[in-house]
């Protein structure tokens, strides 16, 4: 599997695409009838007894042999692109079937490329010639050196020429790298040897994008400039290309790094996006407290495909779905769990010893720059980012259809959520997903309607009744973790065992929360959704304030712990009733920046009609102690000197 391969033609093609660039660039073109992924796929399932196999059972199949949906699981999965586009019996006899997405693809890469920076110029130009698992380590944030160090991984791509450079420029061992070092994810003989294993086999021998590229046989983008419908200024450039108002432009540095041949050197699904996507996921199941960043990455750099004019929107999509798919397979792979487990191991152990922290505090560690040194240290800003580049320029039609999640797409999130069972895991992905109804996304299977992103913060919906149990004895995210999104669904939460769970979103769901032991943390004024809410066990923390929409019960040997501010409304508000039980605890926390001071009276808890008291009332401060005040209405509390 070599890290980088040749993009650069200096002999213009002599061919006439003139006939589906009209279709992409501007134009007319008829929409042409065609068998299409969904007739091959009722065809198929006409003449078999049985479906076609999962893909994680079946992704072995991707090799070069196998060119065809019946017989390549990868070219089946990527079956949408065959909605948009018709393969052709060679390179530049294909045909538009969509003319309103693949238009909308190239005139996409025409303004970015038009708009690209010298700088944006020069990062495409390292993406493109540096190795891909060494790329997706700059995800690891803080952690990226110590892995670097630790897997003694090396590259000799660092920095990009001020022009177009002379000839072809590959990675290489450095001639000063010190002994034992290797490319990409690193030298088996390391430190973090299983980890840089783990990598390799994930993108092993049936993760090429090449059969899927012979069997589609869509162009580059900066292939179709020639021919096409845009003005011809009657320039040409130092290579002999025609210059066009409106075009492609490929980065400077790339010009030579370009393929020779167009006959093999087809832009859908896109190579380096492929082998982004794979690098990430398997550092991410490795090193899950990145998870998020990492697949940031992923999408960040391969954008830098459509920056650097080397591929289209739907080449980038076409990747990361196919590494989606074939990073699950690998991993679900019953002949790579001992590897995987090993590798996990073998990076806490790692890192746990490098940095001094414990399970339970690298993930803070890991997080602990700002974007100055870690580029994806704003998690807001990674979402943001993140979002669009999984459907880029693909319009949205037709009607949600609910998604079965792929057999096997669970593992994915094994080690970012150790504490949920396959099946939980499976509602996470299948609730974070995209919507229906993207073209490309729709495939067989539909792998790119994951949003892995998303699964990462937890449910989207509780459609059902969700029981999590978190061990503070387990460590890391099997002890703490902490759910983001904003959770709909009829269903509700019971939060089980001595660990902590946070919510943070704003929370529709309608079923009850019930905390039955640990802790339960509201990080947001509607983190609790819209139904009642039972302490029986545990502890239920209040970041800052939390609204009730049902009612509040506390019973037994439980606390409610609520912060204090100088001049502030009730931290809890309950729109029904609020009841305590026998043993009920409220634990009081002065806020940092605004504590009240002795002689403050502070409204603490408010609802129309309040039944029985705390037990006891604590307060964490030396100097001062709390005295209720009770209403029909709430509870306030005096502080007084101790």
């Amino acid at each position: 599997m070599p890290s980088t391969a040749g993009h650069h033609s200096p002999t213009r093609p002599a061919v006439n695409r003139r006939r589906f660039l009209k279709a992409s660039f501007g134009g007319s073109a008829a929409l042409v009838t065609a068998p299409t992924f969904a007739s091959w796929l009722a065809a198929a399932d006409a003449k078999a007894a049985t479906a076609p196999a999962a893909f994680v059972d079946d992704y072995r199949t991707n090799v070069l042999a196998n060119q065809t949906p019946e017989t390549n699981a990868v070219v089946r999965i990527l079956g949408g692109f065959a909605e948009v586009w018709k393969t052709g019996d060679a390179w530049n006899t294909g045909t538009v079937l969509r003319p309103d997405v693949l238009r909308a693809n190239m005139r996409y890469c025409a303004r970015i490329t038009a708009t690209r920076t010298e700088a944006q110029a020069k990062e495409a130009f390292v993406v493109d010639r540096q190795h891909q698992s060494y790329a997706m380590i700059g995800g690891l944030g803080p952690l990226a050196d110590l892995y670097r160090s630790g897997a003694k991984a090396v590259t000799s791509i660092t920095a990009a020429p001020d022009g177009t450079p002379p000839g072809k420029i590959n990675d290489a061992v450095p001639a000063d790298a010190p002994p034992g070092s290797a490319l990409g994810a690193g030298s088996y003989d390391s430190q973090l040897g299983k980890v840089a294993k783990l990598v390799d086999t994930v993108r092993g021998g049936f993760a090429s994008s090449n059969p899927a590229k012979f069997a589609y046989q869509y162009p580059r983008p900066w292939r179709m400039n020639e021919d096409s419908e845009v003005v011809d200024t009657g320039a040409t450039d130092e290579f002999g290309y025609p210059v066009y108002d409106s075009q492609v432009v490929v980065a400077p540095q790339l010009l030579r790094q370009r393929a020779e041949k167009p006959s093999e050197d087809g832009g859908f699904p896109s190579g380096h996006s492929n082998a982004l996507n794979l690098a990430s996921l398997a550092y991410a199941y490795a090193v899950p407290e990145r998870f998020q960043e990492l697949v940031t990455r992923a999408l960040d750099l391969s954008h830098t495909r459509i920056v650097a004019g080397m591929h289209s929107p739907v080449d980038v999509i076409g990747g990361r779905i196919m590494a989606t798919a074939l990073a699950a397979a690998t991993l679900a792979d019953p002949a790579n769990a001992e590897l995987k487990a090993a590798a996990r191991a073998q990076a806490l152990a790692y890192f746990l010893e490098e940095t001094g922290a414990t399970a339970d505090t690298l993930y803070a560690y890991a997080h602990a720059a700002d974007t100055a040194t870690d580029p994806y240290a704003d998690r807001d800003a990674n979402a943001r980012a993140v979002r669009p580049r999984l459907t880029y320029v693909l319009p949205r039609q037709g009607r949600d259809e609910p998604l079965t999640v792929p057999k096997g797409a669970e593992v994915l999130l094994e080690t970012r959520q150790p504490y949920l069972t396959a099946a939980q895991r499976r509602e996470v992905l299948r609730t974070t997903a995209l919507p229906g109804g993207y073209v490309l996304l729709d495939g067989f299977e539909q792998w790119g309607r994951l949003n892995l992103f998303a699964a990462a913060d937890g449910y989207g919906a509780f459609d059902s009744d969700v029981t999590v149990t978190l061990d503070a004895r387990a460590g890391g995210f099997g002890a703490a973790d902490s759910w983001r999104n904003d959770i709909r669904g009829d269903g509700g939460l019971a939060k089980r065992g001595t660990g902590t769970l946070t919510l943070s979103g704003h929370n529709r769901y309608k079923g009850a929360t019930v905390v039955e032991d640990g802790a339960l943390v509201a990080g947001s004024p509607d983190a609790l959704g819209q139904g009642d809410v039972r302490v029986v066990g545990g502890t239920l923390r209040v970041a800052e304030v939390l609204r009730l929409r049902g009612t509040y019960l506390q019973d037994g040997d439980t606390t409610l712990e609520l912060p204090l501010r100088e001049n502030h409304g009730p931290a809890l508000s309950v729109a029904r009733r609020a009841v305590l039980g026998r043993g009920s605890v409220l634990a009081l926390r002065l806020d940092a920046d605004r504590p009240p001071v002795a002689g403050d009276v502070v409204p603490v808890l408010r609802a129309p009609r309040l039944r029985g008291r705390f037990d006891r009332i604590e307060v964490n401060s030396d100097v001062l102690r709390a005295v209720p005040v009770y209403t029909a209405e709430g509870l306030s509390v005096r502080l007084v000197k101790r």
